[in-house]
This record gives C-alpha cells, sequence and structure tokens, in this order.
C-alpha cells in the first residue's frame, strides 16, 4: 500500500457542481434520514479516487442497497476517515487552524450527538467559523459561512492523504 495526495481541488469542484443538484449516480437520502453524509463521501470519493470495498468496516457505496455505513452515516464516516490503515482516504481530528478545503466540519446541534457533515470549499487566511465556508446536502448550501449554522460543537477532519494499492 502508498500512500497519495488527496486531490482538495477535485473535491471543492464536485462540491460547488452539486451542492444544489444531487448526482443520479447515488441515491438521494433527503427522505429517510438526510443527504448531507452520502454528498461528503461524494466529495471525497471525488478527491481521493478510492473506496474502500471491506464489508461491513469499508467505506463505498456501488447502490442504495450495496453501500457501507460509513458512506452515509455521520458517525461511521467519522470512524473510518480516522481510523483507516487500509485502501481509502485517512482523516485526523484537527482544531480550526489546520482546517483547509476538502475537509468536513461535523456538527452536533445538541452537543451530545454530531448529526451534519458540511464540506469545507473555502478559508480565510486566518481561519474562523465566519470565514469557512461550506457546501453541504439535506440544509442545501454552497459558500455558505459556517456560522450561519446554529450548532452546539463542531469537529474538524482534515484529510492527511490516501492510502491505495
Amino acid at each position: 500500500m502508498r500512500k497519495t495526495d488527496y486531490n482538495r481541488e477535485k473535491a471543492v469542484s464536485y462540491a460547488h457542481k452539486w451542492a444544489f443538484g444531487r448526482n443520479p449516480q447515488f441515491y438521494n437520502f433527503d427522505h429517510i434520514g438526510g443527504d448531507c453524509t452520502n454528498f461528503a463521501s461524494q466529495v471525497i470519493y471525488a478527491g481521493s479516487g478510492v473506496m474502500n470495498p471491506k464489508p461491513t468496516f469499508g467505506w463505498y457505496y456501488y447502490s442504495l442497497r450495496n453501500r457501507a455505513p460509513a458512506w452515509t452515516g455521520v458517525n461511521y464516516l467519522h470512524q473510518f476517515l480516522v481510523e483507516n490503515p487500509e485502501i481509502g482516504p485517512v482523516a485526523v481530528e484537527t482544531d480550526i487552524s489546520q482546517v483547509a478545503p476538502g475537509d468536513i466540519a461535523q456538527l452536533s446541534f445538541d452537543g451530545i450527538m454530531f448529526s451534519h457533515s458540511p464540506m469545507v470549499v473555502s478559508v480565510g487566511t486566518i481561519p474562523s467559523p465566519s470565514n469557512i465556508l461550506v457546501a453541504a446536502h439535506s440544509f442545501d448550501s454552497d459558500n455558505r459561512p459556517l456560522d450561519t449554522y446554529e450548532y452546539v460543537s463542531v469537529r474538524y477532519l482534515h484529510i492527511t492523504h490516501v492510502n491505495t494499492w
């Protein structure tokens, strides 16, 4: 296995293209729990170019009925990205100073569970919630300042690299 770069430009380009639309290659989860993490996974896939097909604990989408929990579940995606020793994207939970376009800002609206996964598309010179702009589904948006969400806590996932064969 080797480490390759995560293509942040491709990820952000995909996020902008599909922020207010739905790629017909993927099921729209808006009416069964929300589409935010499905969209986040699509964006990350655009930047990584590889899925992890490991049953149950991987990160993949082939169809509505053939996908990993990490593809569409906020906390499963977090777990996959920060614990992934195998093929696919790898992330670290970090503070706001390390956030870059193509990363994820997962939000908790109640301070207990994280339930939204907007994708970072732009970061100002000095990162702050007012100049981190995100794209998201469920609450469809593009170039939305992070501080316009009414969240209790946020965790940032910085994608460091992609493991490939």
